[in-house]
């Protein structure tokens, strides 16, 4: 049950219950409308279908999935919408609320500049001209991803080249006060030569130019990228499973 001093109306009031939280500025967009519910210190929102998931919280787990389970019981959250909530195991779902999807990532964050990597190559931001080579690029090497060519969260691509063959390249999906680097993406055959950090760290300081904070998120499988993320000073974390209600 949500009673009417748990709602938060509107971003400004959402942000403000939990203190401008580098990932709720990200989520948030500046005009994005958005309710929240706030439950023993953790606060829950929701946007309109159009802004992606239909919220996320901050908090303890607990009181986040108890607010998941009142605002699924009232309708307000339906089969197939996602969410991202505080980090839980997925056995706290049982017998409460029916999900057909749970991953664990990390959200990560840096407001400094990374350092200089060894051999790093230039980044270049990419033109309308690149689109047949990011997209061959992104087939070849990074099927999965969510961020391709033609998104419309994506702000700008960058890239690395080898010659005149486009060999790394990554989206900035900035969102408001953020920037976000995303789908950071090497050529097979050109992995294991520090592209990877030197995409990162370059596409990070273009950002930082822009934003007094740069975001990024990653699987927590991903072992490998988590740690070279903390070499580059991402080392601020906030540790999230995301759902997808059944």
């Amino acid at each position: 049950m949500i009673i009417d001093d748990q709602v938060l109306q509107g971003r400004a009031a959402i942000l403000g219950a939990v203190g401008h939280h580098p990932f709720a500025r990200h989520a948030l967009g500046p005009a994005m409308p958005a309710v929240g519910y706030r439950r023993d210190g953790a606060v829950l929102w929701l946007v309109p279908p159009e802004h992606g998931p239909a919220g996320a919280a901050i908090g303890p787990a607990g009181p986040a999935l108890d607010i998941c389970v009142a605002l699924t019981d009232s309708g307000r959250l339906r089969p197939g919408q996602r969410l991202h909530l505080p980090r839980h195991d997925r056995g706290l779902l049982t017998d409460r609320l029916a999900v057909a999807e749970h991953n664990d990532w990390d959200f990560h964050w840096t407001d400094a500049p990374p350092p200089v990597q060894p051999d790093e190559q230039p980044v270049v931001r990419l033109s309308d001209a690149d689109r047949p080579a990011l997209e061959a690029l992104v087939d070849e090497a990074f099927p999965s991803t969510t961020s391709r060519p033609g998104d419309p969260r994506v702000v700008d691509w960058y890239g690395i080249r080898a010659g005149d063959r486009l060999v790394a390249c990554g989206a900035d999906r900035s969102q408001g006060e953020l920037g976000f680097v995303a789908g950071l993406t090497v050529a097979p055959d050109h992995r294991g030569r520090g592209l990877g950090a030197s995409l990162t760290a370059g596409m990070t300081r273009a950002l930082l130019a822009r934003h007094d904070t740069v975001a990024l998120g990653v699987y927590t499988h991903n072992v490998g990228a988590a740690r070279l993320y903390r070499r580059l000073g991402f080392t601020n974390t906030l540790s999230l499973s995301s759902i997808r209600l059944a």
